[in-house]
C-alpha cells in the first residue's frame, strides 16, 4: 500500500550475531507515518532483537539508520518511543505520575478506557498486567514521538480490549508510523498496510496472506 506520508523511518544493512550466531543478516525494513507496518517471525526469529536495535537497547554489528535520507548513528526517544513484551514503566510510580512523565491528559485515557477512570493513583505494580499493558500501550501510541514499536501489544488483554487498541492505532497512524508486532498475527493484519516476514535471518516485503506461507510464516490459510 502507498502511503500518504511525510516522514520515513528506514534501517538498513543490519547485521547481529551473538558469538558465533548469526541472528539478523542485511535487514531492511521501512516505516513510513501514516502507515501500520507489520513484522511477522516465529518466536526467535530477531523481531524483537530488531526492534531494540532501533530504540538503542540493542547494538548491532552494523546497522544504516536514516530518516527522510538523514544518517542517523542513534535514534533517541524524540525520533522514536518502543512497548516492550514487558511493562517498562517503573512499578512504584503512580499512574498520574507515570501520565504526567509523558506529557499525556489521563482524561483522555478515561474516556478511550473509562472502565480505568479509578486507578490515577495506584501503582503501576498495584495494576493487573493487562491494565499495565494497555496503559503503557496508550502513553506510547499517544505520544508525541513520530515513530513507535509495539511488541506483543494484544498479549494479556481481553477481545474488547484489543478491539479498541486497534481503534487506537488507525487513530494514532493518522501522523505516525507504526511497526507492529504480535503472536495473534490475524490483529496484526486487520491494522496493517504494509508487511514484512523476518525468516532465516533476513526480512522480506509480504503482499499477501500467500506471502506469508510462501515465507515460511504460516502453513496455510
Amino acid at each position: 500500500m502507498q502511503c500518504s506520508n511525510s516522514h520515513i523511518l528506514e534501517i538498513d544493512s543490519v547485521n547481529l550475531s551473538f558469538k558465533e550466531k548469526t541472528v539478523l543478516s542485511g535487514v531492511y525494513l521501512k516505516v513510513e507515518t501514516g502507515c501500520v507496518t507489520a513484522l511477522l517471525g516465529s518466536n526467535g526469529s530477531g523481531k524483537s532483537c530488531l526492534m531494540r536495535i532501533l530504540s538503542g537497547e540493542l547494538n548491532a554489528d552494523f546497522k544504516s539508520i536514516r530518516i527522510d535520507g538523514v544518517w542517523h548513528e542513534k535514534l533517541t526517544r524524540e525520533h522514536i518511543l518502543y512497548l516492550p513484551q514487558y511493562c517498562s514503566i517503573p512499578k512504584n510510580i503512580t499512574v498520574a505520575t507515570a501520565f504526567d512523565d509523558f506529557d499525556i491528559d489521563y482524561e483522555g485515557f478515561c474516556r478511550f478506557f473509562p472502565e480505568f477512570r479509578s486507578f490515577r493513583n495506584y501503582k503501576i505494580g498495584d495494576l493487573s498486567g493487562g491494565t499495565q499493558r494497555m496503559m503503557e500501550t496508550y502513553l506510547i501510541l499517544t505520544s508525541n514521538a513520530p515513530f513507535v514499536m509495539l511488541d506483543e501489544p494484544f498479549s494479556q488483554i481481553t477481545l474488547i480490549d484489543i478491539d479498541k487498541i486497534k481503534q487506537l492505532i488507525n487513530r494514532e497512524k493518522e501522523h505516525k508510523g507504526i511497526l507492529l508486532t504480535d503472536h495473534m498475527y490475524q490483529n496484526v493484519l486487520d491494522v496493517s498496510d504494509n508487511m514484512y516476514v523476518l525468516s532465516e535471518r533476513t526480512v522480506y516485503q509480504a503482499k499477501s496472506k500467500e506471502d506469508l506461507i510462501k515465507y515460511g510464516y504460516i502453513r496455510h490459510l
